[in-house]
């Protein structure tokens, strides 16, 4: 079975410095039926206005992803974790008993455009820590590729989270087929970050997702370069 969470139908809020979309409740957009997805609890597509972002604050008991998709984020954390993250690099924050951090525009001429993505914890209490890391190009274009996996496998990526999920990248040219094996007894979650896809019947476009479940095989087609996150969940 595969439902859809349309861009359109996201939540949206409108700050002036920030623009978000929200594909769960967050702040001021509530919607008791899109709480979050399984371990999945926030995907925010943020546009941040130069030289603005989001000042020192707090978190604890929670797996933060970072996904930068133009601009620049600059990052700073009450662990001594520091630095600047551009597209085609992730950074997972672990928050563990507790962390604080901003997150802002490291330009002062150039919007910065990114998603942020949080995954509820099965361990708590943990020391908090940061990562951050580029992705390699090359094999993002022909499939999809494991960049988390939950803390203690033995799978091959180069993340670890304190969380029973997964998440794989890719990033296909136009008129590229993907066929992905899905972990039975898994749901999945496909957030599509950038261009258009062909899954099945439906056109995905950017801010587009599918919530998968009892499915063996995700089979699509890119009709434009795009890129996809794939989240393997509980």
């Amino acid at each position: 079975m595969i439902r859809f969470r349309l861009s359109d139908d996201r939540g949206h809020a409108e700050h002036g410095w920030l623009e978000a979309r929200h594909s769960f409740s967050f702040s001021e957009y509530q919607d008791p039926k899109w709480m979050g997805y399984s371990s999945l609890r926030v995907i925010n597509e943020d546009r941040v206005a130069p030289g603005t972002g989001f000042a020192t604050h707090g978190h604890r008991d929670m797996e933060i992803i970072t996904y930068p998709l133009a601009g620049t984020v600059r990052h700073q954390d009450s662990t001594g974790g520091s630095g600047l993250i551009h597209p085609g690099e992730i950074q997972v924050m672990h928050a563990g008993r507790g962390i604080r951090h901003s997150e802002m525009n490291g330009s002062h001429s150039e919007p910065l455009h990114l998603l942020q993505i949080w995954l509820l914890p099965n361990a708590v209490g943990v020391d908090p820590g940061y990562e951050q890391a580029a992705l390699d190009p090359a094999p993002l274009k022909s499939g999809f590729v494991p960049v988390v996996a939950p803390a203690g496998s033995a799978e091959t990526a180069p993340f670890r989270i304190h969380a029973d999920a997964r998440l794989a990248v890719a990033w296909p040219e136009a008129g590229t087929r993907l066929q992905q094996a899905l972990r039975s007894g898994r749901r999945h979650y496909l957030h599509l970050a950038r261009g258009a896809v062909q899954l099945g019947q439906q056109r995905l476009v950017a801010g587009d997702a599918a919530l998968i479940e009892d499915e063996a095989l995700l089979d699509l087609e890119a009709i434009e370069a795009s890129e996809l996150l794939l989240f393997d969940l509980p």
